[in-house]
């Protein structure tokens, strides 16, 4: 395929015949000038009809990049940024309070090539000047698009393992964004596997498991009141009913009241509680993005002058923020929280993607729970198989202690990791990063 390089504002920009209207610009950045690692690094944009600008983040292998997989993270939201997942949970380096990097020795590219990616547009230094994207399905389109013009401009990877990692509202993202990938059968690479951690991807099971992680089912005290869950199981057969038909038609007219119903009144009680909802052991007096004083240190840090000019950012590249409350909202208002995912995950299964669904067992939002009763009930050509399988414990080789269990058939594994919450690497970063290398040695049975 012709590949038309040229050069503006310091950044090599590929384009293709096959991708009309998209083109990536790529800036090499010297590792001395932030100091967040050694390896080589890349910033860009994906730019689309020179309206949506799609911002990644680009470190190479600590190890071997000629050989070793290459991943792609996405954080969730909908509206959050993957800088979070960069300096906050899996990233080379941390920020400290002093606004300063802090090396991570558990860093996910100790033995990977990690691709950080803010998306949809409105997300983190990704940008538009006219259009908004509300939905999981029309991001999908300009991610496909990205990781084409990616392998075209670094070709020397095409040939590596490729994954897509993320959490949250990844549970939403990645199902349809590989399966977005696979509709296209003469894509130039190959996806091996999707990973994704504390996700929400199936609605009405996850909003009922609202209830059994408050109610002590989830391994850990109740920490909603008797009256209180008493209540969620009078709400939830609402929930149901209003959920099946977004189901079934996948229509904003069916899906927007459904989200908003359940949203509000399945989380009602636990907001009382004052706790984290991405970690129950914790206090939480904020909102929910308020939980952590780090996230401050990230955008504190990203604001800076010399930072955006190491990373060839303009005047027109707004100012950085960890999330953004207009795209939640946008996605909000067409109900897509509330669509199912799960059969993108069945498709991915029946057509030899590996799929890995890991949670931290101390959160509330998207617990261990309900993901673990949605692969359970997951229809696909091996659910029997996967299903008769016992949650086994996870031990990961070299090491002596459990750090949690796991169930698997086959390219499919279910893994609970103890005393993590919603940010898995952040809180376990070694279990976090055994998980990872042995998921991506092929060894999904954790053998």
């Amino acid at each position: 395929m012709d590949l038309h390089p040229q050069t503006s504002f310091d950044y090599e920009v590929i384009t293709s015949p096959q991708f009309l209207g998209h083109k990536v610009r790529v800036k090499q950045n010297d590792p001395n000038t932030l100091g967040l690692d050694t390896v080589n690094q890349y910033t860009g944009f994906l730019d689309v009809d020179d309206d949506k600008h799609l911002f990644f983040w680009f470190f190479e292998s600590r190890n071997d990049p000629s050989t070793d997989p290459i991943v792609f993270w996405l954080n969730g939201g909908p509206g959050g940024s993957s800088a979070i997942g960069l300096f906050f949970e899996l990233g080379p380096s941390f920020i400290n309070a002093s606004i300063r990097p802090e090396f991570n020795p558990y860093s996910w590219n100790s033995n990977a090539s990690v691709v950080f990616i803010d998306q949809p547009v409105g997300v983190g230094f990704s940008y538009s000047e006219k259009s908004a994207v509300n939905s999981t399905a029309i991001a999908g389109v300009d991610f496909y698009a990205f990781t084409e013009l990616f392998f075209q401009k670094f070709p020397q990877f095409k040939s590596n393992s490729f994954h897509i990692a993320g959490e949250s509202y990844g549970g939403h993202y990645i199902p349809k964004f590989a399966s977005e990938i696979l509709a296209h059968p003469k894509r130039s690479f190959n996806l091996t596997s999707v990973l994704i951690g504390n996700g929400f991807t199936d609605a009405i099971v996850q909003y009922e498991a609202l209830i059994g992680m408050g109610c002590g089912q989830g391994g850990y005290k109740s920490i909603l009141s008797e009256d209180d869950c008493k209540s969620l199981e009078e709400i939830y057969p609402k929930c149901v009913e209003l959920l099946e038909p977004c189901n079934k038609e996948q229509n904003p007219e069916k899906c927007e009241p459904a989200f908003h119903y359940c949203e509000s009144n399945m989380f009602e009680p636990f907001s009382k509680t004052h706790l984290n909802p991405f970690d129950i052991r914790m206090s939480c007096g904020g909102g929910e993005e308020e939980c952590y004083d780090e996230i401050a240190y990230v955008e504190e840090y990203l604001n800076l002058e010399f930072v955006r000019e190491a990373l060839g950012l303009s005047s027109e590249v707004p100012k950085f923020a960890s999330s953004s409350e207009d795209v939640y909202k946008n996605f909000s208002v067409v109900g897509d929280k509330a669509l199912p995912h799960q059969q993108y995950v069945a498709e991915l299964l029946d057509k030899g993607v590996a799929v890995l669904i890991y949670a931290g067992d101390k959160d509330y939002r998207c617990n261990w729970l309900g993901n673990f009763h949605w692969t359970d009930k997951l229809e696909y050509s091996l659910h029997q198989e996967f299903s008769r399988q016992s949650l086994a414990p996870l031990v990961f080789k070299g090491e002596k202690s459990t750090v949690g269990e796991f169930r698997n058939y086959d390219k499919f594994t279910f893994v609970r990791v103890y005393d993590a919450g919603h940010l898995l690497p952040h809180d376990q970063p070694k279990a976090s990063l055994d998980m990872l290398n042995t998921w991506l040695q092929g060894n999904y049975a954790f053998a």
